[in-house]
């Protein structure tokens, strides 16, 4: 029976989260940190960021970009806002960052694609696909005044459809989309036009 490698122990952590593997998950598994560093002079995996490298035998997915965005920023870091509707593909939305909040104050520079945002006071990220992001029924809402309320109101059906939302955070959505849409909310007219 063949002795299984640090290599293979990081494959297989890599495999299951977009071919990405920081430190901290190869050491909760029993390697030690300059095992990754050895590997990626060996042209064996990519150093990504501090603690942050990537397994380029694992195929690429139009998601890599989300989950090493959320992994730059650190443990607790989560995607928000248009980028969760970006990823669930709940909306016609093209961000041209990716928007990750952090529990905690990050020092790390970022690629300028990724924007870092603080949590707010107790949020419960979720994860979709394998990527910690902000629920979607609190990402549609957020994003209200910088996407359509009809393409939001398209998104939050669509969500509902795909199991995204319950049928109360739905009912939520809804009314509040419908009450940002109403006269109250949308600019005064001069009647003098």
């Amino acid at each position: 029976m063949p002795q299984t490698t640090y290599r293979d122990v990081v494959h297989e952590i890599a495999a299951d989260n977009y071919g990405y593997v920081t430190t901290r998950d190869a050491e909760d598994a029993g390697v030690p940190k300059i095992e990754l560093v050895k590997l990626a002079t060996r042209n064996r995996f990519t150093h990504i960021a501090y603690g942050l490298y990537r397994d380029e035998t694992i195929p690429r997915t139009p998601l890599d970009e989300y989950a090493e965005a959320t992994l730059r920023a650190g443990e607790g870091a989560f995607l928000r806002g248009e980028s969760v509707l970006a990823l669930l593909g709940l909306a016609d939305v093209n961000p041209r960052t990716i928007t990750v909040a952090t529990p905690k104050r990050t020092r790390r520079r970022m690629p300028a694609h990724i924007a870092l945002t603080s949590a707010p006071e107790g949020a419960k990220p979720t994860m979709y696909e394998g990527i910690a992001a902000q629920p979607a029924a609190e990402a549609l809402l957020e994003c209200q005044g910088r996407v359509q309320a009809g393409r939001l109101l398209d998104a939050a059906t669509r969500a509902r459809a795909e199991g995204y939302l319950t049928t109360a955070e739905m009912v939520r959505v809804r009314e509040a989309l419908t009450a940002w849409t109403t006269p109250t909310h949308l600019p005064s007219q001069d009647a003098s036009e």
